[in-house]
């Protein structure tokens, strides 16, 4: 399957915590910047993107020991790119949904260009 369509099928198996973060980031509710949801991006796959400020944004749950690995190089590749990425954990998402927003707003005025 490539990516494309991988892209297709993970936007249709949301998480809980990737459907509530969905929410906050829809229909450009954060400083009128689009998000996409599930965006392929070169060999990778990531959770949320701005591709205006070029910012990333991945939930996560748990983690074994190969998806670490698989993380980080994603993550360097991603930042040779001129992306930046920020993280957070499903709980996060769902129990700290203020904070979660917070810093989503924060990130995006640090990476937008002065008007």
């Amino acid at each position: 399957m490539n990516n494309t369509a991988r892209a297709r099928q993970l936007r249709k198996n949301l998480t809980d915590a990737e459907r509530a973060l969905w929410e906050i980031l829809r229909k450009r509710q954060v400083s009128g910047y689009r998000f996409r949801r599930q965006a392929p991006i070169g060999p990778y796959i990531v959770d949320f993107v701005c591709f205006e400020n070029r910012l990333v944004i991945e939930v996560d749950g748990g983690h074994h020991a190969d998806q670490v690995d698989y993380d980080t190089a994603r993550t360097a590749w991603l930042e040779t790119e001129g992306f930046r990425m920020i993280r957070f954990w499903n709980n996060q998402v769902l129990e700290e949904t203020d904070a979660v927003r917070e810093a989503i707003f924060m990130a995006v005025r640090r990476l937008s260009p002065p008007s």
